[in-house]
């Protein structure tokens, strides 16, 4: 390779790809740097508009201009140190005949990895050949040896030794005759999928194709944010009132101040109240058992973020919601699982992991986060890699220290959130869990899945690894077993990550077989990342 060329997914949001635009920059030019040590060049395919004041891909229109220009075979880098949307550059890179290589920072404050890890999913759902490499400076021989063989073979390969197949593991016969029996009466029983506005942030890959979702029992009811909106307007101030003061006699706080540009505000949070009552009265009227919001796009200009409703849906003891006009308390004594971003391979993962686990006798509440960032920890217990797991929504009280009495109400960021809402910030409370990631390859649904542990920090390091991605956010840090950095990044197909907790590690191993047994039966092909052997 001797000409490359370079492109940069950026966001949908100009305030975004404004603010990322002095992180992308300084990132592309240490790529450079790297690949002209060894003896390539690098053209950038797109140039800095400084109408727009960013170089970035911002829509799918231009993407595909973009690769209009690029000869077919030519080597191409992704590079990102930004959330992007992947649909903007999916089409260029799904038609591409030359290598592709994604490459992202590895940085908590500019999540370049989780853009490229829902890229990457992305690329495999659509079955493109790709490689990927990640970095902290690009200097580190890690990463040199990964872009030297890129260059010279046209790929790089990736250790996921820790990875075994379903029928390679040793999987207890009572675990796995709990997961195919608790199975067979879940497709049996059937099950709606209420999805709120299908493709977020341009997330290919979480959308799964229905056919798919047959084999398993699962059907999707595809509903509109407009109408989620239109019942918001029928809820009175007085129901909006209730739950709002539900939630304080819980315990929790909100951080209020007195600019809605840039402060949280009682008025958005009551509002994400109503968002919380109607969600559940749509979710009953077409009798949906588990639902997700997009969000991002559209509900976005008209009302504020959906992610306190999200995790008071999240959890089962939650705020009472009662129909319209019997009266009926609605979901009594459940949660009604929601999947952030409308993530379908989040929904479908949290559904049988609710079912399964309730079926156990174990806390259901359960949950996505991103894979946004992490580094080696080395003090007291812990000692090892431990990942910062972040999320705006979805994140129950359940999982948090405290719960609620824990919890604290911020202000979304205004670059992302324009009219505010709170999210549920707190810290996730130490515990065994499982963590699992549904994804679509080669045509079928398939399942990763492994045991991990939630650690506490001291508060110092918690507030650093807060400040060094996004401190509004709920933060989970968790030690994956037997999974190293790389070997995560490279086999992991999402931006995100499905975590549940057990009440010690044998119930953690027990729920594990069980949900690997459930999730095969279910006809999904499963993995086991780091245990199993």
């Amino acid at each position: 390779m001797k000409t490359i060329y370079l492109v940069a997914s950026g966001d949908l949001r100009a305030s975004a790809n404004q603010k990322c635009e002095a992180a992308q920059a300084a990132m592309e030019q240490q790529v450079i740097a790297a690949v002209e040590k060894l003896g390539g060049s690098v053209t950038r395919a797109h140039a800095y508009d400084p109408v727009k004041k960013h170089g970035f891909i911002d829509s799918q229109k231009y993407g595909m201009e973009v690769f209009r220009s690029i000869p077919p075979k030519a080597p191409v880098i992704v590079a990102e140190a930004v959330w992007q949307y992947t649909h903007h550059v999916l089409p260029g890179l799904i038609t591409h005949k030359g290598p592709i290589l994604t490459v992202a920072n590895w940085s908590g404050q500019w999540p370049g990895l989780v853009g490229m890890l829902n890229l990457n999913g992305s690329l495999t759902k659509a079955g493109v050949e790709y490689s990927t490499l990640w970095s902290e400076d690009f200097t580190d021989r890690f990463f040199l040896k990964g872009l030297s063989q890129w260059m010279k073979k046209g790929r790089v390969k990736h250790d996921t030794s820790h990875a075994i197949p379903y029928k390679e593991a040793r999987i207890p016969d009572q675990a796995e005759k709990i997961g195919v029996s608790f199975a067979k009466a879940f497709r049996e029983k059937k099950a709606i999928m209420g999805i709120f506005d299908e493709g977020c942030m341009g997330m290919y890959n979480a959308i799964i194709p229905d056919e798919l979702l047959f084999t398993a029992g699962v059907f999707k009811e595809r509903l509109s944010q407009s109408s989620l909106y239109a019942k918001m307007l029928t809820v009175s101030d007085a129901e909006a009132r209730e739950v709002y003061d539900w939630i304080l006699a819980k315990g929790m706080k909100f951080t209020y101040g007195p600019d809605e540009a840039t402060d949280l505000t009682e008025a958005q949070v009551l509002l994400q109240c109503k968002m919380y009552i109607a969600a559940v009265r749509i979710a009953d009227e077409f009798g949906c058992s588990t639902i997700g919001i997009q969000y991002q796009q559209g509900l976005k200009d008209l009302a504020p973020a959906s992610d306190l409703a999200e995790g008071l849906l999240n959890n089962t003891d939650r705020p009472p919601v009662r129909h319209e006009k019997t009266g009926t308390v609605l979901y009594a004594g459940e949660a009604l699982p929601h999947f952030n971003e409308v993530d379908e391979c989040a929904g479908f993962d949290g559904l049988v992991t609710y079912g399964l686990w309730r079926e156990l006798g174990y806390p259901p509440e359960n949950t996505l986060h991103d894979v946004r960032w992490g580094r080696t920890y080395k003090d007291g217990d812990v000692r090892g890699f431990v990942w910062v797991l972040e999320i705006s929504g979805a994140v129950p009280p359940a999982h948090l220290v405290d719960g609620f009495a824990g919890s604290v109400g911020e202000r979304q960021p205004p670059m992302y959130f324009r009219l505010g809402g709170s999210t549920v910030k707190g810290i996730s409370k130490p515990g065994h869990i499982v963590w699992s990631r549904v994804y679509v390859e080669d045509d079928r649904m398939q399942c990763d899945l492994g045991l991990g542990e939630v650690v506490s920090l001291p508060l110092e390091e918690t507030r650093d690894r807060w400040n060094q991605t996004t401190p509004q956010w709920p933060i989970m840090h968790a030690v994956l077993k037997g999974v190293s950095r790389d070997q995560m990044m490279a086999k992991h197909k999402a931006n995100h990550i499905q975590v549940v907790y057990a009440p010690d590690a044998a119930g953690a191993r027990k729920a594990m077989f069980a949900k690997a047994a459930a999730m095969r039966e279910l006809g999904l092909k499963v993995h086991f990342c780091g245990v199993g052997k």
